[in-house]
């Protein structure tokens, strides 16, 4: 185990006031702030840094626009970043500051580094759920919430040039491991010191819905059940801010719920909760863009519209031995 999770995302900003007032309402804690900076920390201990974007400690990049300008990864021990920090210098510079950080740049060029990371346990206890027949709940009222407080960074998204390359990066240098493929649209990955079912989704820079080049596109932050994730989306549009263009719902892939709001710091900021938690036995699969992308979804786009088709299977990639196409109506 060496890497355990997102330990500080770097955002470059246009306006620093606004992009704060946004995480302030978005329930996260500010452990810092000046007229250079707003620095918030999850209970987790992971980190958020806003700086305006002509800040010299913003890195310069390929990937255009504002957002996250450099990701730092978490690493459980020293004596296991060292070793990363061993093995990426015989392929590529890296830099070490005087703290032990390793600065480096990904293989599609988006500048990272890593630090040693006690990532903390976070404790929650979502309610029992009732059904008919089935009562986890006997007189007892759900919890009564009027802000959500999200606690973890689950995952960070990139529009990449080529989603494969660059997942091979990760796996060959930081030891990254596939949790899906989304065909055509790209690649989930999970550290190999973490559970969640991805902490980086690599999508396809040239996917329609996209401009075309390398860029920052979404994080999605940890709260506790559907009710934090629909509670903190009501406040958000409450106080102005606009909901993403898939709005809330439940991604097929990896069964999370989700509700996407635009971000003035770049890019959506997504609540997200109950989402699949996997370890080394599982098996990676191949999904159909759409089948993947949600069960339901309270406002539907309409590329993403009409009959799914329910196509998913095993990758192949981790089944060599399986003949034809396996687990579900691939056609």
């Amino acid at each position: 185990m060496a890497v355990t999770g997102i330990e500080t995302l770097l955002f470059g900003v246009e306006d620093l006031a606004k992009c704060t007032r946004f995480f302030d309402d978005f329930g996260l804690t500010q452990k810092s702030a000046s007229d250079e900076h707003t620095h918030y920390q999850l209970e987790e201990g992971s980190n958020v840094i806003l700086r305006p974007m002509d800040d010299p400690r913003v890195p310069k990049s390929d990937y255009l626009g504002y957002g996250v300008k450099k990701v730092y990864w978490g690493v459980d021990t020293q004596e296991n970043l060292d070793e990363l920090a061993e093995k990426l210098a015989l392929k590529q510079p890296i830099q070490r500051d005087n703290d032990g950080t390793v600065h480096f740049v990904t293989g599609s060029g988006l500048p990272s580094a890593l630090r040693v990371f006690n990532r903390k346990k976070v404790t929650y206890a979502p309610d029992p759920v009732n059904a008919p027949g089935n009562v986890k709940r006997l007189n007892t009222q759900r919890k009564w919430k009027t802000r959500a407080r999200p606690k973890t960074i689950t995952h960070t998204v990139f529009a990449v040039p080529d989603p494969r390359a660059e997942y091979e990066w990760y796996r060959d240098n930081l030891g990254f491991r596939m949790s899906e493929e989304q065909i055509g649209m790209g690649f989930y990955l999970r550290c190999d010191g973490a559970n969640e079912h991805h902490n980086l989704f690599l999508i396809n820079m040239k996917f329609p819905a996209l401009p075309g080049h390398p860029l920052y596109h979404h994080t999605n932050f940890g709260v506790e059940d559907i009710d934090e994730l629909m509670i903190g989306t009501n406040y958000m549009t409450r106080k102005g801010w606009n909901t993403g263009p898939l709005g809330s719902g439940r991604h097929r892939i990896a069964s999370a719920l989700f509700s996407y709001l635009e971000c003035p710091a770049g890019g959506e900021a997504e609540y997200g909760a109950d989402s699949d938690y996997i370890d080394d036995n599982w098996i990676p699969r191949e999904w159909n863009q759409v089948f993947a992308t949600y069960s339901w979804m309270h406002k539907i786009p309409a590329f993403l519209g009409g009959a799914q088709k329910w196509e998913f299977r095993l990758h192949p990639e981790f089944t060599p031995k399986a003949e034809g196409k396996a687990d579900a109506g691939w056609e």
